[in-house]
Parts: structure tokens; sequence; C-alpha cells
């Protein structure tokens, strides 16, 4: 019986022919400095062999369905299992994937309602019930007499198939016309479906003339008809609605046509006429017809134009250019100007008068128009001047009728950023149609449940059996196990806080992986190898014991968990630690240490176990800074959990906003503070969280948020580009000898136009071979030999190297290379700072991890010049990062604070805690129970807070700290030439 995972002559990328031995049916932690070479060894290699060995042992028609892996560059693997992967990577941006969609707990909640639900009427609040035919005839005969209408039985309702052989039986049976898509036919005339595609068949049973005499041939009618639909009838005009359409062959209808009344013998209720066709899974499906709201197509929210956005800065008047969309081509539109003129005059205001200060009335005309009232509108044609007498629309109401009537693509985008989302006015915001929202359980609809916590709802399903009848509780039984399964392992993982209705795309790397690892554990699978990507990220240390719990349970279960991670407690609780290094980069890819933790903690050579044991710290400092006595200060913060929180951020000192995961640290710093910061300081058109006020952004110039989103989509943007360093490399390449010479321009350097380039594979290096069934073949372009440029532009060199060779350099080496190019030089070193001297200059954008990227951001940040003014913030920028990346990154961040610059950073890292001038603690809880300052002070006075989860674990580390920092005050130093910021400057408008 294999016993281990064997790897031998591991060559990806950096790794250098490397051998590892994996214990089966064990935690494996794969540690080491950051591109030192743990995910070539752990994703690039070991899973992407795993993967491919499995996917190569389907057939070949289900092959061209899977998206298979490159054989890795190793000699063999022994001992391999089938692989999974779990990395930090968003689940889903489609606002219809939420939480309870992705855990599959949605799925099994519909099943319950749809078998266990009661519905009730939203007229009277009693429960619905079954109609008699009785009673349907008497609803009929309450119809205007002398209107005509069809009765139907809804055979098919949304279901694929040719149903050639039911027509055939329902002619049999007598019946002469059906109605099929909307489209009336006689039976012997029904087109052939497209088997395909889903479709709506309904039998005509009878044509009713409403007049005193015809019930008995009316009840005679609907008992055919429910017979025939399984329960079901329909009753539709015969008569032209006015928002029907007409086809060519009859009438057109959609899937709920005007006029229609539903009859069931199961769900109706007889005061309002209130009826629940039937109660399937798919009526509380926001993915489908039957139950989305149609109003808002189950999103839960609409897009519409946002008076915050149209109307950004308030302290701005309506001739400063207040209204945005009106006032941004430069210079302003006459027409638009001679229109709020008019208005001013009309109303009495001044356009001269700041936003906030107009009357209440002005604004509201302003926005939204005269209400149908006529107003005069005075315009000035050159030398012609005349007047027009018509009401005005409102700034919003232009927006919304340009938005509707433009056919340009550019428009419509251009229009849209200043929209915002506003929840659906029907469902308000549940997604749902009226008759799903009529079914209660334990008188909650589904929406309801949904908008439950985790803990909550885990709490609310544990108990609900007591309130079901014997029946139910026989029928919800199996339901409501795989739901509290669910819902066990979400709350196992960390993800207590969370809410079930929280979309995907909302949610960070972290929490998406910590997701997909319970759905694993659900799945009950063994003998896999699991391989994880740093899930302790964004996790408290609260809730870090529980998440190892969970990968412990991964094991017991017969699978072999191989995890990359920097987290201390993750590495001491691994059966077997592989350390590697020894630095980054071509400095990495060899293995240090591989074996048990104590056989890390003797080896010497390690740079985790010199910080493991003890021998190497990250440094406390000297001194804790007071900064400039002026604050930010954010007034009653209510965004998302937030209650009412009034914070002040000290100037000048490098502060960290902590708390357990769910808190509500990125709803106080990213949300709220950035947000109103990066809208009075930088004109960002986005949406602040609610607040009373931001006071003290004057005592700033601007705002910028360093945040994980990558530098670029395309693998044509790297370091190079995004710092503005391959600009400089150009201009530099373009005024040597031989380039002057022919005549090139800084432009035949850039592979990203026409000139220089290699036109053969356009300036990729690579040529993309499709292969069907096989996974894509990229060969390295034939021509340029993967150089990128064509012949004539590499023939240009400095120091004996061409720009592509500068492009293949790391970091460091072009630090070196371009020493005597100040310009160059700078750019480098910053990203050499940062801890990035491993990265190659010219790697595409695609291939860096998120925090690689936010250090891209940081290193550009830093090679500006500093205006003392700036605010920092920073969400998790120890992401990804060995201890010593921490130390490094840490000077660069403390070194922005001694310039006079207010840094901001969310964390977790305790090391990065510990070193801050000032904490705000959140908490004491997640979700519902957070979202309140707990604690706010230098660290020390954090540790003696007995309810801050942060504190209890700050304090035994503030215990071992060789060197008790002194409080003292830091003036900010002068910087030596500051420059004006313009607003509208592009780079200062932060990524988020």
């Amino acid at each position: 019986m294999l016993t281990h995972i064997s790897v031998r002559g591991a060559r990806e990328h950096n790794l250098k022919g490397i051998d590892v031995d994996i214990p089966r049916e064990s935690l494996t932690v794969i540690t080491g400095l950051s591109g030192s070479g743990k995910s070539s060894l752990a994703f690039d290699t070991i899973y992407a062999e795993g993967q491919r060995r499995y996917v190569e042992s389907l057939s070949a028609y289900a092959r061209q369905f899977l998206e298979m892996m490159q054989k890795p560059d190793v000699e063999h693997i022994d001992g391999l299992s089938p692989a999974i992967s779990i990395e930090q990577k968003t689940t889903s941006r489609n606002p219809r994937s939420t939480v309870a969609t992705v855990t599959e707990i949605y799925d099994y909640m519909r099943l319950l309602w749809a078998r266990v639900g009661i519905p009730y009427s939203p007229a009277t609040g009693l429960p619905i019930s079954a109609q008699t035919v009785s009673q349907m005839v008497d609803r009929t005969m309450a119809l205007p007499e002398g209107s005509r209408h069809y009765l139907l039985a809804p055979v098919v309702r949304g279901r694929k198939g040719e149903y050639r052989k039911e027509l055939a039986e329902w002619q049999k049976a007598g019946f002469t016309r059906v109605r099929i898509d909307g489209e009336f036919h006689a039976i012997e005339d029904a087109p052939a479906l497209d088997k395909k595609y889903k479709h709506d068949i309904e039998v005509v049973v009878d044509r009713i003339v409403v007049k005193e005499g015809i019930e008995a041939r009316l009840a005679d009618s609907f008992e055919t008809a429910l017979k025939l639909a399984e329960g079901l009838a329909y009753l539709d005009p015969a008569d032209p609605q006015p928002d029907a359409e007409p086809s060519g062959k009859g009438m057109k209808l959609d899937y709920a046509p005007p006029g229609r009344i539903i009859f069931s013998e199961k769900f109706a209720c007889p005061v309002s006429g209130f009826t629940i066709a039937e109660i399937e899974p798919r009526l509380f499906s926001f993915n489908a017809p039957q139950g989305a709201c149609p109003a808002c197509d189950g999103l839960g929210e609409k897009l519409v134009f946002d008076e915050d956005l149209v109307v950004p800065n308030h302290n701005l008047s309506i001739a400063k250019g207040a209204v945005v969309p009106w006032a941004k081509s430069q210079p302003p539109s006459p027409y638009y100007m001679q229109v709020l003129s008019s208005l001013a005059r009309a109303y009495d205001f001044d356009l001269g008068v700041a936003w906030k200060d107009l009357p209440e009335e002005a604004r509201e005309v302003v926005l939204h128009g005269t209400g149908g009232r006529p107003v005069t509108l005075r315009f000035i044609d050159g030398k012609r001047s005349y007047e027009v007498k018509k009401p005005f629309e409102g700034v919003i109401g232009n927006l919304n009728r340009r938005m509707a009537q433009t056919e340009s693509a550019w428009m419509r985008e251009e229009l849209s950023r200043y929209q915002g989302s506003r929840p659906c006015e029907v469902c308000r915001g549940a997604r749902l149609r009226p008759e799903a929202l009529a079914v209660k359980i334990a008188g909650e609809d589904i929406s309801l449940s949904t908008r439950r916590s985790v803990a909550d709802a885990f709490a609310w399903f544990a108990k609900l059996h007591e309130k079901l009848t014997d029946t139910q509780n026989e029928i919800a039984k199996a339901i409501l196990k795989e739901i509290n399964e669910r819902l066990g392992f979400l709350h196992n993982v960390g993800l207590d806080y969370l809410h079930l209705d929280r979309t995907s795309g909302t949610l960070s790397g972290g929490e998406s992986q910590r997701i997909r690892l319970a759905s694993q554990i659900g799945s009950g699978l063994s003998g896999v190898l699991y391989v994880l990507d740093e899930p302790s990220i964004g996790l408290h240390q609260k809730d870090n014991d529980r998440l190892l719990e969970t990968l412990k349970r991964l094991k017991s279960l017969g699978n072999t968990v191989l995890v990359v991670e920097h987290d201390e407690d993750a590495i001491r609780h691994a059966d077997h630690v592989i350390d590697m290094g020894p630095g980054a980069g071509v400095h990495g890819g060899e293995v240090v240490c591989q074996g048990t933790l104590e056989q890390l903690l003797a080896c010497e050579t390690s740079i985790t176990a010199d910080y493991l044991s003890g021998r190497r710290e990250i440094p406390l400092g000297k001194t804790r800074r007071k900064g400039s006595g002026k604050f930010v200060t954010v007034h009653g913060a209510t965004a998302n959990n937030l209650r009412n929180v009034t914070v002040k951020f000290p100037l000048g000192t490098f502060t960290c906003v902590t708390g357990v995961s769910g808190s509500g640290k990125s709803s106080l710093t990213i949300d709220t503070l950035y947000a109103g910061a990066a809208r009075a300081l930088n004109g960002a058109r986005i949406v602040c969280g609610p607040c009373e006020k931001i006071g003290g952004l004057e005592q700033l110039d601007k705002v910028i948020d360093i945040d994980q989103s990558p530098i670029g989509r395309t693998p044509r943007s790297n370091p190079a580009t995004y710092t503005g360093a391959f600009t400089q490399i150009r201009d530099w390449f373009a005024g040597l000898p031989e380039a002057k010479a022919r005549g090139y321009k800084p432009g035949r350097f850039s592979f990203n136009v026409k000139g220089g380039r290699c036109e053969a594979c356009q300036g990729d290096g690579l040529l993309k071979i499709e292969m069907h069934f096989l996974p894509d073949v990229y060969v390295t372009c034939d021509v340029c030999h993967g150089a990128r440029y064509n012949r004539e532009t590499l023939e240009v060199k400095f120091k004996g190297k061409s720009i592509a060779d500068v492009l293949d350099m790391t970091v460091e080496d072009a630090c070196e290379f371009f020493k005597a190019v100040p310009g160059i030089r700078d750019k480098m070193l910053m990203l050499q700072e940062v801890g990035l001297g491993y990265v190659k200059v010219g790697q595409p954008a695609t291939t860096l991890s998120g925090g690689e990227a936010q250090r891209v951001k940081l290193s550009k940040e830093l090679s500006r010049r500093a205006t003392g003014k700036t605010l920092y913030i920073l969400d998790e920028p120890t992401t990804g990062l060995h201890f010593e990346d921490v130390r490094k990154l840490l000077e660069v961040l403390h070194r922005l604070a001694d310039q006079g610059n207010t840094v901001v950073v969310i964390e977790h890292n305790l090391d990065v805690i510990k070193t801050a001038d000032w904490v705000i603690d959140l908490g004491p809880g997640g979700g519902v129970n957070g979202g309140r300052v707990i604690a706010e002070g230098v660290p020390e006075t954090i540790a003696q807070v007995a309810i801050s989860a942060t504190g209890q674990y700050l304090k035994p580390m503030l215990e071992r700290a060789s060197v008790k920092p002194i409080i003292v005050d830091v003036k900010p130093r002068k910087p030596k030439r500051t420059r004006k910021v313009d607003v509208d400057e592009p780079d200062l408008i932060a990524a988020k």
C-alpha cells in the first residue's frame, strides 16, 4: 500500500528539480517566503498532475467539456489521488448567485417550502383552502355579463418535448383547439415543436359567453379541465386586452396574460381571488420565470439614477458644476446652462449658491422636474433669443430618457456611472413573485429565512421541528437534516456571520474558499487529495481553531490535505511541513527542510524556523506616534451591520482596524471612510455608506485605496506597465544611438502596437493551438522565439541587452542594470522594497496573486512625491506574505506614516497590529453581533479589554516583546516640494 505521494525532479517555474515525499491521509503544510515556489509545487505540479491523470481516464467525448491542465515539468509522481483544488478566487460574480445557492442550502429550502409550506392570502392573512367546482362557477358568473372567455386546461407548463402523441390523444378525446406558446391552433394544424425548448400547451375546453343559465355547462367544463390538467384551469379573456399584442395566427400571450384567472382545486382565496397555481420548488426559484419577481426579474434590485452620484459634491454650486452629468463637458453645454438659468428665474434661486444651501423645492425641481407643470425656458441662439413654455423633465428624467433612447454602447456605459442599485419596489428585495411569498412555514416566507445569518438560520432550523405537525415533520425530516448539516459546516469554518442572501460577488477570496471547503466536507469524499491556498486569509485568530479542526476532519475522512500557508497555528498543527526557499524567485525553488514540526524548528537554515522558534522576530519599534493631533471623524455610520458608529482616525499615524470576521471592518473603513473621502477629495463617483457626516477631510489632499484587485485583466499588463517604468524603459531605448540612427521612436519598443512587435504572434510571444477535446496548446512563436519583438527592434541593445531581455529580468536584476538611470532604478527599487524583487519586470498581470498585485500598487504610490497629507487605506496587505515579507512590508508602511501621511490598515495579523500607533477594534462578534467599537487606543490598551478577542490574542505577544515602545509626538516632515492635487487626475482616483 502506498503511504506517500512521491514527487521527483519537479522543475515547474522556479523549482530546481526538487524531490519531496508527502505522507498520505495527513495534513501537510507548504510554507516559505513569497515567491519561493510553494504554489508551483502544490498547484502547478501536484494538483495539475492529479487532475490531468483523472481527466485523461475519461472518454474523449467527456474531455472536450472539461478544462485540461498542461502536463507539469516533473520527472514522475507516485501515489497520486484524484485532486480537488480549493483556491482563493471569488465563487461567482453573477448577482443571482448567493451564499445559500452556492452551498445548495437554498435548493433544500425550496423543497421544504414546496412540500411543507402553507399558502396564506395576502388580503385576509388566512390560510388558502382548496377551491371547489361550485366556487369556480360562482367566480366566473360574477364576471361582466356578455364578456367572452376561453376555458383552458394547462396540460404542459414550461416543459421540453415534441408532444405529438399527446396532441393525437387530445384530438381523439374530442378536443379541437389548443394554444401552444401563446398562439391558438386547430389540433390537426399544430406546428412541430422543437424538443430542445420549453413549451406551454393549453387545451381549449370551452368558449364561454357569461350569461344566465350556463352554470351547469360551466360545471361540466370545469370538471373536464381540472381532470385534464391535474386540478388546474385557466380562464382567459377572448376579447383583446389593451396590453396584449395580436399576432398573425391569433393572440400571442406572455407567461401571465392580462386578465387571466387561475383556478385550482388546491389553493385559492375566495375573498380576494388570490390563487396559487401549483406549489412546486421552482415557484421559489428567483432564477426561474415561475418564481422570479416580474418587476426585477428575480434580482431583488433595480438600477436607477442615484441623486448622490448625479450631485456627488453638495458643497459645489450649480454654476461650479454640482450637477455632474450636465457640467461634465468642457465648456458646459450652453443649452443645459440656459435651462438651469430659466429654472432659477422661475423658482427664485441662485445658481451660485452651494447645492446643500438651496431650498428643497429648488433641488427637487432640478433633479425631478416640474411634474408636468409648464415653465418658461429662455434660450439664446447666436443673436436671437426666444422662449419656450413647456414642462421640465428634470436632470434624472433627462438621463432616463437618454438611456432608453440611445443605441450607443459607449453612451450607455457613460450614463450607467450615475446609476446605483435600489431594492425593487414590488418585491422589496425578496426577488420572488407574490405567490411564492404567500407560502409560509412557522409564519415565515422563504425570503425572510434567507435574510438570516448562518448562525441565526442554524438555530432557527434546529428548532423548526417543534413548530411543525407530525405529518409535516415526517415529510421535512430528511430535508432539515441536509440543511442543518450544511449550516453546521459553514459555522465550523468560521462563516457564521454571513447572511444566506449575500451575493457571491461581495465575498472575499478567503470567504469563497472556506465556502467551497464547507461544501467538500459535506460531500463526504475519501481518498481525495485536497490542495488549499491559504484558507486562513481574512480569518481572525479566534476562528482559526475552528478552521484547523475542519481541515483535520477532512483528513480523518481518509483524504490527503495539502495546504499552502503562512499562518503560525497551521504550521504548528501540521503532521508534515515542507519549507521552501531559501529566497524568492531565482533564489528559491529548493526544499530547505521537510519533516515534522520538531525537525523544522531544529533547522538552522530555515527563515520560517527562525520566526517560529523566536530566533527572529518582527520588531515592535521603540516609539508609537501620537500623530499630528488632528483627526478624521466618521459620525453615525450605519452601513451594513454598523450600529450608529462614531469613531476618530488620528492623522499622521499607522492605524489598524481589527475585529473578528464580519464585525464591520470593511463597512467602516472601505464602504464609509474611503468612499466618503474619495468623493470629497478625488471627485470619485461612488456611493458612500450611510452616515451623518465625515469631519476633518479638509486636512487631507487625497485618499488612496490599495486593494488586491488585479493590476490588469490581460497578459499584456505587467509590473513595468502599471508602475510607469515601461514608458521610461522605452524612452531610454529610443534614445540610444542605434535607435536614433534608425529613426526609432518609443512606440517602436511597445509590444502592443504595430511597428516593433512580432506580427506573427502580435506581441504575445506565444501562439495558441486549439486541440478540441485535448487542452489548448501554447507554443512559443517560431518567428520571435518568445521575444515578442521583431528582429530589427531586438538589434537595439543597451549593455548587450535588448528590450526583450530587460522584460525577462527580475526586478532585483533590473535595479542593478539600470543603476545609472534614476527614473527606472527608483521604480525598480520601490518594487524591491515591498518584497517583489523576485518578480520579472514583464511578468503578465494575470499570473500575479492578489497580494502581489496589492504590493505593485503600493510601490507605485511610494514612488510618487509624498505630500504628507495623504490617507492610505489597505485591506489585509499581509495576504500571502511570509513572516520575513511582513517585516519588509511594515518598514514601507511605517515610512509612509513617518512622512506625516495617515495609514489605515484592515488587518488580522497580530505582528502588524502590535506595531500600530492606534487600534480600532470592532465586535464583539460578527454579523448582527458586531458593528460596534469595543476598544480603541494603543495596542497595550486593547490587550487589557476583556471583551476584545483581538486583545486576548495580542496580550501574550506584547508581553513577549523585547522592546517596550514609548508614545511620542512626531511632527510630520515638511515635504521639499508640494504640488497641487487635481481632483480630476485619473491616477488619484482609487481602483475601488
